[in-house]
């Protein structure tokens, strides 16, 4: 049975190929969907790292440093510095704004001491060493030395980072925290909140003490909605890929009415006419899977959004391929089980 299912296959090649690049190219797009997720989470874990923060304070019952609108005073810092535990604590200011240079863009602004708790790790150029610098992240596609107009207070790129997005791959920039309260606050001392390096006990009056990991989850909490919506678009896609596949099945039944009826005169069992379908639908589904692993990485340089792809993403998606397999069997398997082996000898 196995070989009359691969000739018939043969026999078909041109249909079974255009099916195979369709349904491969579904399923790259759960591959991008299920990386660009994964991507998109371990942006709050990277940004985390860039900054390095051992603990972080922020106004007492806010959310976290990266969701909260409430503003401490900068000097707080030097309160949580004398803190048991604690080695060094600086104040940094995370917030949501636009950039002009050549166009205007959105962007995440972080400011922070110079040489303090924030700095991030460049790949080119240097680090700010006075008001006016700026470290941009490389998404933005700046040179060293453009000047970036942030709400009318400009600052020049002299570092270029990698891996510093946040919140849907939206690009960073590092600036001193002066010149960040210049463009948040009109130059008010005041900060979001204090990072710490080492962990206090305890927070002051007045502040909440967060766990890396609490910041993080709370860096999360707003993508959920998103992450949720690319689960469900994956479902769909998973659906049309068994539509695809089963359709194909079924033409491929409808012409084979005859064949069915031949094996079924001759003792062909129901078991091996379904072993005979799956295993065509099963070819076809992980085919379908070696398109859609090339066409994904062809595919991610063109995703506006961080894509972190993961071996758990194949193997997860070889298993749903063949449970579509099988299901898609089953659409013509009714036919075939419902053929008349009269028609085998010129019946009705």
């Amino acid at each position: 049975m196995w070989r009359i299912a691969l000739r018939d296959l043969q026999w078909r090649r041109r249909r079974f190929l255009i099916a195979l690049l369709a349904t491969g190219l579904v399923f790259s797009l759960t591959l991008l969907m299920a990386a660009t997720s994964r991507g998109i989470k371990g942006e709050a874990r990277h940004i985390l790292n860039a900054i390095g923060a051992d603990a972080w304070l922020v106004a007492d019952g806010t959310a976290g440093p990266f969701t909260t609108t409430t503003a401490i005073e900068a000097k707080r810092a030097e309160d949580v510095a004398a803190l048991p535990g604690v080695t060094r604590a600086d104040p940094l200011i995370l917030l949501h704004t636009t950039a002009r240079f050549d166009e205007v863009r959105d962007i995440n602004l972080i400011g922070y001491r110079i040489g303090g708790i924030g700095e991030p790790k460049i790949v080119e150029g240097r680090v700010p060493k006075a008001l006016g610098e700026a470290v941009a992240d490389k998404k933005l596609g700046l040179d060293l030395g453009t000047d970036v107009d942030l709400s009318g207070h400009h600052v020049k790129v002299v570092g270029i980072a990698t891996g510093i997005t946040f919140f849907y791959g939206i690009p960073t920039i590092f600036t001193t925290i002066e010149d960040t309260q210049q463009v948040a606050f009109q130059g008010l001392p005041i900060a979001m909140s204090i990072a710490t390096r080492g962990v206090p006990k305890a927070a002051p009056p007045g502040l909440d003490l967060h766990s890396p990991a609490a910041v993080e989850k709370d860096l999360k909490r707003p993508l959920a909605n998103g992450s949720s919506t690319i689960g469900f678009i994956n479902v769909l896609l998973w659906l049309v890929a068994t539509g695809i596949i089963g359709s194909i099945i079924y033409l491929s039944a409808l012409e084979r009415v005859r064949d069915f009826a031949v094996l079924k005169a001759t003792g062909a069992t129901t078991r091996s006419l379904f072993f005979g379908l799956a295993m065509q639908a099963i070819v076809l589904s992980f085919g379908a899977v070696v398109v859609a692993i090339v066409l994904s990485r062809l595919f991610a340089p063109g995703m506006a959004f961080a894509v972190q792809f993961d071996n758990i993403d194949v193997v997860q998606l070889s298993g749903i391929a063949l449970v579509i397999g099988f299901l898609s069997s089953l659409v013509g398997l009714r036919r075939a089980v419902g053929v008349d082996p009269a028609l085998a000898f010129g019946g009705q």
